[in-house]
């Protein structure tokens, strides 16, 4: 097959690690950096450019969108897949899993065990807000953060007040503003679970390794391998399909109830890979081999 690894670039871990085990399987494969393609919208001919010329024939892309360029980098996916371009991971896709917002709707939706959240522009009515969340401690995040970023944990009535005022104030490019309940029992730790297909292929517990509540490798936390639980991975495989994707990096908490799903990411990246032994990008592969002869599939998630 010929495939294209949509991607910032040769250097990044994931997309070397997909290349590595595309080759070994055979494959072509050509690393095509979205950010500097353009895309020529005609009535019956959606072509897409790059380093000059048009992208040939491709059996199927894998995109790696990182999170700043969601806007234009599922343009170019939707018009390979205008195309007939196969892709694991279609765009409505991609896109629905930025918004935090609609992600925790959709899972709720769906049944999938979450965190109790709030949303609201209302700053006259904090007080509401936070005791319908649980009543402090509370975690007040933006909708579209990431790595941790934009994520705060907020002690106090007093302090989750001037957090949600300073946000609701400064904010005003229409990110929404969640406030989400504190489990105790988690602080400072979450699970991250790759699905590829419909099955669990790793799975990692992050640790913070001082006192922040984030776990996020990005912010120094430190993963280590972890077996799931078979409620566990029946959550992650549900959080995932409730999104639409046959690749994703489910996160999610351990509480007293049962696993709660925190994100679902379209294009996780393959740190697990070196804190588990496991391979991720294999399974992604044989999976494309699977059903790149394929058309996409209609989207069925409806939102």
């Amino acid at each position: 097959m010929k495939i294209a690894i949509l991607s910032n670039g040769p250097g990044n871990y994931s997309t070397k690690r997909l290349k590595e085990e595309a080759l070994a399987r055979g494959h072509e494969v050509h690393i095509v950096k979205y950010r500097d393609c353009y895309a020529s919208i005609e009535q019956n001919n959606p072509t897409v450019s790059y380093q000059g010329e048009d992208l040939p024939g491709f059996d199927a892309i894998i995109p790696r969108i990182a999170s700043h360029m969601t806007r234009y980098g599922t343009a170019i996916v939707r018009q390979l897949e205008m195309r007939g371009v196969y892709t694991p991971s279609s765009s409505i896709a991609i896109t629905r899993s930025r918004d935090k917002l609609r992600t925790l709707q959709l899972l709720a939706k769906a049944g999938v065990g979450i965190p109790k959240t709030i949303v609201s522009r209302n700053t006259t009515d904090i007080d509401d807000l936070i005791d319908k969340a649980g009543g402090t401690p509370v975690i007040i995040k933006l909708a579209r953060g990431t790595h941790g970023n934009g994520v705060v944990l907020a002690e106090t009535k007093k302090a989750a007040k001037s957090v949600l005022q300073a946000l609701y104030l400064s904010n005003d490019d229409g990110t929404n503003v969640l406030i989400q309940e504190f489990v105790k029992e988690s602080a400072g730790t979450d699970i991250r679970a790759i699905v590829v297909g419909g099955r669990v292929v790793a799975s990692m517990k992050r640790q913070s390794l001082d006192d922040d509540f984030r776990s996020n490798l990005h912010k120094g936390g430190e993963g280590t391998a972890i077996k799931l639980t078979d409620e566990e991975k029946r959550a992650a495989i549900k959080a995932a399909k409730a999104m639409g994707l046959n690749i994703a990096g489910v996160d999610m908490m351990r509480s007293a109830r049962g696993p709660l799903i925190l994100e679902v990411n379209a294009s996780p990246g393959f740190g697990i890979e070196k804190v588990t032994g496991r391979n991720v990008a294999g399974p992604i592969i044989e999976y494309i081999e699977r059903n790149a002869g394929r058309a996409n599939k209609k989207d069925r998630v409806g939102a």
